[in-house]
This record gives structure tokens, C-alpha cells and sequence, in this order.
């Protein structure tokens, strides 16, 4: 099965084809604005969804969060792993401590 490992480096390929052939490239063309922008076009479809308590609909409009999540971090060149570094860094904290230690 895939994981969110392989989900990101499929991203990555994709964002180096051809953009006639792949809406990834496509999007990364457009430049880091437009893939925020469609990324939170798909978060509030998500939220729209879960408003609507539509499971079915919620589980592919999170798909489409992840995806749309992934090819933003990788249009500023974030890589996932440091996101997923950043998850560890922060298990085991509560999450109310772990937003007072931002400020």
C-alpha cells in the first residue's frame, strides 16, 4: 500500500513532467501561490463536507487536502520528511503546551 512517504515522491516526479500530461507539473507552474491557493480551495471543500456529515465525500476531499498539502510543501521546496520530523519532534507534548511554547 502506498504510504505518504511514496505519495510525496510521486508528487516530486510529477512535478517535473511534461504539465500537458500532468495536473501536478501543471499546478507547479503556475508557481507556490496558485498551489496555496488550491490547497485551500480543497481544505474548505473538506470542511464543507464534514459540515454536511458526508463520510464518504469527507474521505475524498481529505485525499484531495493531502495531495493539494504535498505539492504546496514541495512548490517552496519543504520536503515531507521535515514535516514528519516536526510531528515527532512534538509527540508526547500536550498539544496546549506545544502551542504556548509558539507564542
Amino acid at each position: 500500500s502506498m504510504t505518504l512517504d511514496d505519495l510525496f515522491e510521486t508528487v516530486k516526479q510529477r512535478a517535473a513532467s511534461n504539465p500537458e500530461e500532468s495536473w501536478t507539473a501543471k499546478l507547479i507552474t503556475k508557481g507556490p501561490e496558485k498551489c496555496a491557493e488550491k490547497f485551500g480551495e480543497e481544505a474548505v471543500e473538506a470542511i464543507i463536507e464534514a459540515v454536511k456529515n458526508n463520510p464518504a465525500a469527507l474521505t475524498s476531499e481529505a485525499a484531495d487536502v493531502i495531495f493539494h498539502l504535498m505539492v504546496m510543501l514541495h512548490a517552496r521546496g519543504v520536503e515531507w520528511q521535515d514535516v514528519v520530523n516536526e510531528l515527532a519532534r512534538r509527540q508526547g507534548q500536550s498539544g496546549i503546551a506545544e502551542k504556548a511554547s509558539r507564542g
